[in-house]
């Protein structure tokens, strides 16, 4: 995209608003419109907005910052408003003097990326799967089918508004490989081709605007909350990633039982060694410990495996003929992660592993779930924080993920996690409330 290519989609188009988007510390998109002839000042000197009123950016006394759109990600907007066709722009943060904005989200990917390509990287691909459930509205989780896994009917509405997504996401050039009906009731799985990891967390962000939108005009609501039924599986967001030098996949191996090559294993050394210091920001909820137990295909268990499903990251088959499919799955995040982040701190803990060239544990392809105590002690596996202060208080200890975020950034968000814990913990719950006043 460049100014004069935006200008005649603009005019083709009649497009008369422009949505400045940008993503706060917590993974909320957030934005401004501005009206098409201001588009130029925009691209030449940014948008000032106030940053104070953002989750976790600056403090009042330091509050102006500047909204610097990414022309790259222009793209018209699929839904007319009052009759005005709008456009939308992805925005990185500067602060008043130009200079980027340290506790941009953006920015952080853009720097772990940064470090990949100095060790000869040129993409960190990955590939997301983004589940998420309809319901009839915000206030009531009633699941709109009752069927399960890859089921094509009842053709109800849920079905057509995830047809009528992947059409809008596809005509604004997004690449899908797949969608389906996940195994809960009500829940429905977006697999989206594999990509560079800025370009994906730009459309993660995109896409779930979409996907609530377009559920909203079929009269539903679209949850990318990790765990809202009890007792039915939650949302994960499973992230398939690689590393290519050019066009070669530096992941694959032809000779090793299991296709990855020394980096492949370095790198995946390096996801498990870190993974309970990311808990907190791959799974950043209190909502999203209720996914993170055993029993409902959830990684609750720390170790890896090809097909087994009950391991934190699987490196799925592929055929011979494609080793550019060579890959890892990180199964822990839940849609409920701010993308940028979660990708760039799965990239610097397996480059943490290249860079220490960290051995890769044996493998487990017994199904963990059905484990006893002492089978799993005898493995040496452990399990994933379990709730939101214990992963916030490992991650406050992490200097790896105080350097990938950067130290300001690390600190609100440390701060944020908990003190959203603190306002759970206090409260008196339902189950307390059955369980204790009629005996207590």
């Amino acid at each position: 995209m460049d100014r004069s290519t935006i200008t005649n989609i603009i005019r083709e188009n009649h497009i008369g608003v422009i949505r400045l988007l940008f993503t706060d510390i917590l993974g909320r998109l957030k934005g401004i419109n501005i009206n098409e002839s201001e588009l130029d000042r925009a691209l030449n000197d940014g948008i000032a907005f106030d940053g104070s009123s953002v989750e976790g950016f600056v403090r009042i006394e330091e509050s102006d910052l500047m909204l610097q759109p990414d022309l790259s990600t222009f793209r018209p907007f699929p839904f007319q408003s009052g009759g005005v066709g709008s456009a939308m722009i992805i925005c990185d943060i500067l602060t008043s003097d130009g200079k980027p904005f340290h506790s941009d989200p953006r920015l952080v990917l853009k720097r772990a990326l940064a470090k990949a390509a100095k060790l000869g990287y040129d993409h960190f691909y990955v590939g997301p799967e983004l589940e998420f459930f309809y319901f009839p509205n915000d206030r009531n989780p009633e699941p709109q089918d009752s069927v399960g896994y890859f089921d094509i009917i009842p053709l109800d509405n849920s079905t057509d508004a995830r047809k009528a997504t992947l059409a809008i996401l596809k005509d604004m050039g997004m690449k899908m490989e797949a969608s389906h009906h996940e195994v809960a009731r009500g829940q429905h799985e977006i697999d989206f081709r594999y990509g560079d990891a800025l370009l994906m967390a730009d459309q993660i962000m995109v896409s779930k605007m979409i996907i609530k939108e377009v559920a909203r005009r079929n009269g539903l609501y679209a949850s990318f909350m990790p765990k809202p039924i009890q007792g039915e599986n939650g949302s994960g967001m499973h992230v398939h990633q690689s590393l290519f030098k050019g066009a070669t996949n530096a992941f694959y191996s032809k000779t090793d039982p299991y296709n990855l090559s020394k980096v492949g294993r370095a790198y995946t050394a390096g996801l498990l060694a870190e993974c309970e210091n990311l808990t907190a920001i791959t799974n950043q909820w209190v909502n999203s410990y209720k996914r993170l137990v055993p029993g409902y295909e959830a990684p609750a268990y720390i170790s890896w495996g090809r097909r087994n499903r009950s391991t934190l990251i699987r490196v799925p088959a592929f055929s011979p003929t494609k080793p550019n499919s060579c890959r890892v799955e990180y199964r822990a995040p839940d849609p409920g992660a701010n993308p940028y982040l979660a990708f760039a701190l799965m990239l610097q803990s397996g480059l943490a592993g290249i860079e220490k060239n960290l051995k890769l544990a044996a493998p487990v392809e017994e199904d963990i779930f059905e484990m006893t105590p002492a089978r799993l002690d005898e493995l040496g596996i452990r399990s994933l924080p379990g709730d939101l202060r214990h992963a916030t208080e490992i991650a406050s200890k992490s200097s790896l993920v105080k350097e990938a975020l950067g130290a300001e950034l690390f600190e609100k968000f440390i701060a944020n996690k908990l003190a959203e814990w603190d306002k759970y913990r206090i409260q008196v719950t339902d189950y307390e409330l059955k369980t204790y006043l009629p005996v207590l």
